[in-house]
């Protein structure tokens, strides 16, 4: 992700810059900051919509998913109704369909789970590295004062 890669290099003009005699505080190039910043702000939308299509994303494959288990219900189902006439390919039908349907719910379950952490995840460190931004731009500004 480019801000983390903008942030680096924040840090790196922080650490990199001239101390002041006496002081913890430094000299730096005020516009390559305000540079950075600014490149900050037009590259969150983007990982914004990032985390918006990862949404969507989850959700899309949440209703597939169901759509797929519903549709293996269904033929499960068919077959059913095709076999009724023998009892012991009624049995199996009924043994299969039961499977087919856990199935399909195990791995609905497994892919919402897994959208779901892999969106929390996103989420999390679109999160840390806008508080780290925060934190940057906070010091900054004391410092200023």
């Amino acid at each position: 992700m480019e801000i983390f890669t903008l942030l680096e290099t924040l840090e790196e003009m922080l650490e990199g810059s001239k101390s002041i005699p006496f002081s913890n505080k430094g000299i730096i190039d005020k516009e390559e900051m305000l540079e950075i910043i600014k490149e900050i702000r037009l590259k969150l939308p983007d990982e914004l919509k990032q985390a918006k299509w990862v949404k969507e994303e989850r959700q899309r494959i949440l209703v597939e998913a169901q759509k797929e288990a519903d549709d293996i219900v269904k033929e499960a189902e068919n077959r059913i109704i095709s076999m009724i006439d023998e009892h012991e390919i009624t049995r199996k039908a009924y043994e299969q369909k039961a499977e087919i349907i856990e199935t399909a719910n195990e791995m609905s379950r497994e892919i919402s789970k897994g959208t779901k952490d892999y969106a929390d995840s996103i989420l999390k460190n679109i999160e840390a590295a806008l508080q780290n931004a925060l934190d940057t731009i906070q010091n900054n500004r004391k410092e200023l004062k």
